[in-house]
């Protein structure tokens, strides 16, 4: 289904709609993007340039053909032939809801669109669009053009077959797409970030570290399993041989401990089941040992190439 995906749109050309033109041209794809300011194309045509040997070095391409690019500042022309339609404007309810108005009303009627929102909810932005159906949020990180992750949200009518489109999509220019199971505000991973921001801001506030520390302590410690394992699975790890249910019985009650701002949730049987069982399917059958091992190889080789950038930061 994604081969049938090559004609793009991409709406609104600043960082994150350009990250999006930037990776879908790496990808051989016909992309024509929307902006109302003119002037704005000599930007994005400076960002792709500057970004160019990143994405030719990333997915071993020996050109990228930017003739495959066109820049349009009528809404109505740009989205007519679109297969797919990505839209990047601000972060706003009356804006998206009214623009998407717009795009239901001259694209082709089972265009997908996404949305590049960050944490607002799909049904209101598509609820006044023609065939919400086809409407769903893909959210990606930036820089859109280097990291693969996009969030694949669905609004209360999105079909299962725009998801999957849009999921075969998103594979296609070489992302891994995360499906969200039902909408929710702030999506997966901006609430996990904002958690921790949140967090970050009271402990700054009281006077216990600044900025800079609390950088160190995640870019020193947890930060660099991050970039190879999540939470679960690194807290499956703690737990030594037994995994998760041995942390969990060791851990568990500091919970309940006043160390954040935020109020944890009730431990409870249901709780501790999803979490063994999820970390069990993660695991694909390797031993703690085993999994240990692979991630100590990680963090020595990213450390070593590490030491490379740091000076220029620290």
């Amino acid at each position: 289904m994604s081969k049938q995906i090559n004609k793009i749109a991409v709406i609104g050309t600043g960082v994150i709609g350009t990250g999006w033109i930037i990776r879908m041209l790496s990808h051989n794809k016909k992309v024509t993007a929307f902006d109302l300011n003119f002037q704005q194309k000599k930007i994005l045509m400076k960002e792709i340039k500057r970004a160019i040997p990143f994405v030719k070095k990333l997915f071993k391409k020996k050109k990228i053909n930017i003739k495959n690019l066109k820049f349009n500042t009528s809404l109505k022309e740009t989205i007519k032939d679109a297969d797919f339609i990505q839209e990047c404007v601000s972060e706003n309810y009356k804006l998206k809801t009214k623009l998407m108005s717009e795009i239901g009303k001259y694209s082709k009627y089972n265009a997908i669109i996404s949305s590049s929102s960050s944490g607002l909810l799909p049904s209101i932005i598509f609820s006044k669009c023609k065939n919400p159906s086809r409407g769903l949020i893909g959210h990606p990180f930036n820089p859109v053009y280097i990291l693969p992750a996009v969030e694949i949200i669905p609004g209360k009518k999105t079909s299962k077959n725009s998801l999957d489109k849009a999921n075969n999509f998103y594979k296609s220019i070489s992302m891994n797409p995360v499906k969200v199971s039902k909408e929710l505000p702030g999506y997966l991973a901006d609430r996990l970030q904002e958690a921790l921001w949140r967090e970050g801001l009271h402990i700054i506030n009281e006077g216990y570290a600044t900025t800079e520390d609390l950088d160190r302590v995640i870019e020193d410690g947890p930060g660099l399993r991050w970039s190879l394992m999540g939470t679960f699975l690194t807290f499956h790890l703690a737990g030594g041989k037994p995994g998760m249910r041995h942390m969990l019985k060791q851990f568990g009650p500091a919970l309940k401990l006043p160390w954040t701002k935020l109020k944890a949730p009730n431990l409870s049987n249901k709780l501790i089941k999803k979490l063994v069982k999820g970390t069990k399917k993660q695991s694909k059958g390797k031993s703690v040992a085993k999994i240990s091992n692979i991630r100590d190889n990680y963090l020595l080789d990213l450390l070593l190439m590490r030491k490379k950038y740091e000076k220029q930061l620290r």
